[in-house]
């Protein structure tokens, strides 16, 4: 029995684990992506600027990212599914509050903040115990988990415009509360593992009549809790500098085109009726990419670094081009390539994270990059709204968010030549190392 405990199951309720993970994807990110569609409404009712707006979702994507490695902590020190659960609550919490609608600090407090914590804490824990149901089988249960975001958008986009067409923009956003209160579902769905090292304590108490294997089991558990620990001297790290440089970069370009997007058909006087199908069009490009480029890394043919630089160069070049569309088919055409080279980036950057840090420093890295990042969703919003507001056109956005992913494959670039000039350093260290050691007799022949 405590082998099989010790495992992880590979199947079975992991199955369900992962649908609830799924749903939890759908209304949480899914949410974020497509709450553009509320950004006119919200704009008009303030009578505010797009840089004032924009500092909404910049807010939720910032506590998102602060809030990851928070949430990891709570799950160590009670249970994924509390965590979900309570992520749900804070979720529903800031959309009914902002449905209230008093003033733009409040909407930052309530959609922005409290909706950011709530989709942090349904997030990450979501992610976290698949990993924890699944081995052999982990990437593909990762896979359909992540799913759930895009399968998600695809059906907000219009949904959501319904919903503001029909109750108004603060009915809306109360409606869509309330049905991110089936989070709390998947909370309760997402049943602990005897094995997980959140349960370690009640392990202690139940394997102790075990009499020696006690001391097997402790050590087992206590394992995965050190990997828990961050280690805040990946910092000193080039690679990993370089790499979060190239995170921030990417976080202040990834928030601005599902922004702007919606607002950019506006102006090119696009029926609303059609607006929102943009979004959907963007969604499945984004799966579509996801799970090609997922299955092209797996085949390990290109290295993932490589992959990666490749993605973000054209998914920049796709930004650029996405404002010369001047009607709804051109518009359609640019997002849905937008959408599937923002997959393939989304596909391999975090395996890239793994490749640059290694497995030990992985659950650091990951914690410490996201806090990272975080500057990046939060600075390049408004700045895009700056620069939109200084314009006087949704277009300056979309060539802002391109120029800056063109920075970001500098860093990528630089960091291979890092990594290739260390490989090459180590080899001509070991090439004569085994070389001196059969034969040292040869190395006094030379120096004679």
């Amino acid at each position: 029995m405590r082998a099989k405990d010790s495992s992880p199951p590979d199947g079975g309720y992991g199955w369900v684990v992962v649908v609830s993970a799924f749903v939890v994807m759908g209304l949480t990110a899914a949410v974020l992506k497509t709450f553009g569609l509320f950004f006119v409404e919200i704009q008009q009712h303030f009578d505010g600027l797009a840089s004032t707006t924009s500092w909404i979702t910049s807010v939720t994507i910032a506590i998102f990212h602060l809030g990851a490695p928070v949430a990891s902590s709570l799950c160590v020190r009670y249970t994924h599914r509390a965590v979900v659960i309570t992520g749900g609550l804070l979720a529903f919490s800031g959309m009914a509050l902002g449905f209230l609608g008093l003033n733009m600090i409040w909407m930052y407090a309530t959609t922005g903040f409290l909706q950011g914590l709530g989709i942090s804490f349904s997030w990450t824990p979501a992610i976290s115990i698949v990993s924890h149901y699944f081995s052999k089988k982990r990437a593909l249960a990762n896979a359909i988990a992540s799913a759930g975001e895009c399968a998600f958008a695809f059906t907000f986009g219009p949904f959501f415009q319904w919903l503001i067409s029909q109750y108004g923009w603060k009915g809306a956003l109360l409606i869509i509360g309330g049905i991110q209160l089936n989070i709390c579902v998947c909370g309760v769905l997402m049943r602990p593992l005897a094995s997980s090292c959140l349960l370690e304590a009640s392990h202690s108490a139940t394997e102790t009549p075990a009499g020696n294997g006690a001391s097997g089991m402790d050590t087992e558990d206590k394992s995965p809790i050190t990997h828990k620990t961050f280690n805040w001297m990946l910092v000193r790290r080039q690679e990993f500098v370089l790499y979060a440089i190239f995170g921030i970069l990417a976080a202040m370009s990834f928030f601005v085109p599902p922004l702007f997007l919606i607002p950019l058909s506006y102006s090119l006087g696009i029926d609303e009726s059609w607006t929102a199908s943009l979004l959907s069009i963007l969604a499945m490009g984004d799966f579509a990419g996801r799970l090609l480029c997922g299955w092209y890394a797996n085949l390990h043919v290109t290295k993932t670094v490589h992959l990666l630089t490749m993605t973000i160069t054209l998914i920049s070049t796709s930004l650029m081009l996405l404002p010369l569309a001047n009607n709804y088919l051109s518009l359609a055409i640019f997002t849905g390539f937008y959408g599937f080279f923002f997959g393939t980036t989304v596909a391999v950057h975090i395996t890239v994270l793994a490749d640059v840090v290694g497995m030990p420093d992985f659950d650091s890295a990951l914690g410490l990059f996201m806090l990272i990042r975080s500057t990046g969703g939060f600075v390049g919003p408004p700045l895009a709204g700056l620069i939109v507001d200084m314009a006087g056109d949704y277009r300056a956005g979309f060539y802002m968010a391109g120029a800056t992913l063109v920075l970001s494959a500098g860093f990528l670039v630089t960091l291979d030549q890092l990594q290739q000039r260390k490989e090459r350093r180590s080899w001509a260290n070991i090439k004569p190392e085994k070389s001196a050691l059969p034969y040292p007799s040869l190395h006094l022949l030379k120096l004679q």
